[in-house]
């Protein structure tokens, strides 16, 4: 006798990197990883770019497996100082203002990158900006490119020792870049019909009243969601992320904030929220379909 197909939860992941930002992977490497940790639905989150997107949704029609891929982009701002990052989810990738926005972020980056090499080369590292651009490939040049290039190539203990020493905010090859406001990503992406949000609250470096400083500001600006789930979140902090979450009317998200694997980070591991908090996919009808074709692909249990 066939018994009920017994519905398996979703495995939600809104935030990760491709090599057309600081990840590691390429597009393709990405889909097929998520398939491997069985992800059904995918957010990929470049910063301040859409240019891999396209190749994601094609690279997944030629799979067997259901697998939902979210358009994202993760936009940098400064606020007070701190460099704060909007995520939007479900933007339109075609959409020409936010295109020409995201351009513009493209060119800060330049200028950024350009200023860096010029810094870390008084430190007595010539030669970085043409390894940095060759390590980014397509894609745009990051801090992190410059740590990976400091670390294989100037003996850099670790990218980690290359940001405390030298890239990090106040060290010697630190560089400011002009970001827009928080506001003004916010707007961006509501402007190409998405939804915006605070990602990964607690890695900011600043104190809990910040923090809430910084989450009144992004829901009195029309914030929509703030990420509760991430890798690396304490009891505590999670905590103080929900109750932030629930008083400002937010929605919550998960993402893992992937760059490569890890044993620290991995696609799709350990994102659950609070059951008192609404998940930002409550009203996704594409969530809706691929839960429908994830349990429809399930086996039944036989007696």
């Amino acid at each position: 006798m066939c018994q009920p197909i017994i519905e398996k939860p979703l495995k939600i992941d809104l935030h990760s990197h491709t090599k057309f930002s600081d990840g590691h992977l390429t597009v393709e490497e990405l889909i097929l990883r998520a398939h491997t940790m069985q992800v059904d639905v995918l957010a990929i989150t470049d910063h301040d770019t859409v240019a891999g997107l396209e190749t994601a949704h094609n690279t997944q029609a030629k799979q067997k497996r259901p697998l939902k891929i979210i358009d994202g982009v993760e936009i940098s701002t400064n606020w007070h100082g701190f460099d704060i990052h909007v995520v939007g989810l479900n933007v339109d990738r075609t959409n020409p203002t936010f295109l020409a926005q995201l351009e513009g972020q493209a060119h800060t980056r330049k200028v950024r990158a350009e200023k860096i090499a010029e810094k870390l080369g008084k430190c007595g590292f010539e030669g970085v900006l043409p390894r940095a651009i060759a390590l980014a490939g397509e894609g745009q040049v990051t801090r992190a490119h410059f740590a990976r290039v400091l670390v294989n190539n100037y003996g850099v203990g670790t990218m980690n020792a290359a940001f405390k020493k030298y890239l990090g905010k106040g060290k010697r090859a630190a560089v400011k870049a002009e970001w827009p406001s928080v506001e003004t990503a916010i707007e961006w992406i509501h402007g190409a019909g998405g939804q915006a949000v605070l990602a990964h609250p607690v890695h900011y470096d600043m104190t809990a009243k910040w923090l809430r400083r910084l989450v009144d500001l992004f829901a009195q600006a029309g914030g929509d969601a703030i990420e509760t789930a991430f890798p690396g979140i304490s009891k505590d902090k999670q905590a103080l992320v929900n109750e932030l979450a629930a008083s400002h009317n937010l929605l919550a998200s998960a993402g893992s904030d992937f760059h490569f694997p890890s044993r620290w980070t991995e696609l799709g591991k350990n994102l659950g929220i609070s059951s008192s908090l609404t998940p930002i996919w409550h009203d996704w009808p594409v969530v809706a379909g691929v839960a429908d074709a994830v349990n429809q692909s399930a086996p039944s249990i036989n007696d």
